[in-house]
């Protein structure tokens, strides 16, 4: 039994499901994330690899703080676009969710990431559980989370190329870089 690696599997499923929520309404609402939101999804997929490696690896402090460096970074990026549209009268970019943006949730997100992480971090009975787990004595749950969020990235990788190219993204992308007239 490897509840630790269950733990953090549900960790991996947690953020894909969040960055599944956020590349479907992409293309439902036909908004194009900035890059300040393509870098805070980036944040999530690096916490992600992070809890990945607890997963594959077994849980290690390190992976741990990999996670945590990551939720820091992803925090700073989501507080920098909320501190761009903190005046009043600015219009905030994209459309709310449960009356908050996107990336407003991010910084709430990535705060309670940096939380859990650190509380969970702090269970010494996990460390007991190193080594590499090979595919077939992975628990199913730990599967799951291996193939959604390695999909996931995929996706989110490929859009954000489709959307900014090989060169730098536009501040207000209006189209995708790869299908321009």
């Amino acid at each position: 039994m490897h509840p630790y690696r269950q733990l953090n599997a549900l960790g991996i499923i947690a953020i894909s499901a969040m960055l599944t929520y956020a590349f479907a309404d992409q293309f439902v609402n036909h908004e194009l994330p900035c890059p300040l939101c393509l870098l805070q999804r980036l944040g999530f997929v690096a916490v992600s690899i992070g809890l990945l490696l607890n997963v594959t690896h077994g849980p290690r402090p390190s992976h741990y703080g990999f996670a945590i460096a990551a939720s820091v970074a992803g925090g700073a990026m989501a507080l920098r676009q909320v501190s761009l549209h903190v005046i009043p009268g600015t219009p905030g970019y994209g459309s709310p969710f449960l009356g908050l943006h996107f990336y407003t949730w991010a910084f709430l997100l990535f705060a309670f990431m940096i939380a859990a992480i650190a509380m969970i971090s702090s269970l010494p009975r996990q460390y007991d559980d190193l080594g590499w787990l090979q595919w077939r004595q992975q628990p199913l749950l730990c599967k799951l989370a291996i193939v959604v969020i390695t999909i996931i990235i995929s996706l989110n990788a490929l859009a954000a190329f489709s959307e900014c190219g090989p060169g730098t993204c536009p501040d207000n992308p209006e189209q995708y870089w790869l299908f321009q007239d």
